[in-house]
């Protein structure tokens, strides 16, 4: 079991939100900012699976924080609160609290989409990029975002039909998080990323996918459409099961190190 670091908390535009910072044991060590998944925390998605310590060892200066409605980040339950816009400038004020110039970022799943909003929108904030576990979907969209809410939304998982939608209603409980939240942020789930918006990414991207991800699709199709990405799939795994992957972790490593600030 990885230790977790203590979370502290900053006001992003008005909106409380948890995160915390690894400190490398260089202080110049370059930055690497993970954003976690839908219905998941840092904790579970960073610390738990040994990223955090992996990269540690490796000498980065480690920065992850909870997204809005989730983990110890300030619960929220209007339409308005959500997207995935809003939520990469919550990414981008915490490089600001942290007075970070620029970040590898890491996201996985629903934080790969925040980690595209926020290249798109501050790409001088960004060294590198990887999208693990959301490949072509990212620009095709996240299909079956109503199910999912009215999953969450049920009084138990044993009420709720879809196999997909109880998985992720399963993950929320197991997570201990609002269900209320989450089914407002995944019904704003759905702004655009078109292919054109992909292709004019600056930063060096690398896309990660497990070869039996039906949720995020091809990791080589969204590739393709990104100048210069390379694309690594993860072989044997799902898309909950692919994040903790050791195979994705020295991808990942192995592309940070060929792009350093």
């Amino acid at each position: 079991m990885h230790p977790r670091p203590p979370q502290q908390t900053f006001n992003s535009d008005g909106v409380a939100i948890a995160y915390f910072d690894q400190p490398a044991p260089e202080p110049d060590a370059e930055p690497v900012l993970l954003i976690h998944g839908f219905a998941s925390n840092a904790a579970v998605n960073w610390v738990d699976t040994g990223w955090v310590a992996a990269l540690a060892a490796a000498g980065y200066r480690v920065v992850a924080f909870d997204n809005r409605g989730h983990g110890e980040s300030e619960k929220l339950y209007r339409l308005e609160d959500y997207g995935a816009p809003l939520m990469a400038e919550d990414a981008r004020r915490l490089l600001d609290h942290l007075a970070i110039r620029r970040a590898h970022v890491i996201g996985y799943s629903m934080g790969a989409r925040i980690a595209a909003f926020l290249a798109l929108a501050h790409p001088e904030r960004v060294a590198s990029l990887v999208f693990g576990g959301l490949g072509i979907n990212m620009v095709r969209g996240m299909a079956g975002t109503g199910p999912i809410a009215h999953a969450l939304e049920a009084p138990s998982a044993d009420d709720v039909k879809s196999q997909a939608a109880r998985t992720f209603r399963v993950f929320a409980e197991q997570t201990r998080s609002d269900l209320k939240a989450l089914a407002a942020c995944i019904r704003s789930a759905r702004a655009p990323i078109t292919a054109e918006a992909v292709a004019s990414l600056t930063p060096p991207v690398l896309v990660a996918v497990g070869d039996r991800d039906v949720v995020g699709g091809s990791a080589g199709e969204l590739a393709a459409l990104i100048p210069g990405a390379r694309a690594f799939v993860i072989a044997g795994r799902e898309h909950m099961k692919a994040v903790g992957d050791p195979t994705f972790k020295a991808a990942a490593q192995d592309f940070l190190a060929r792009h350093r600030l």
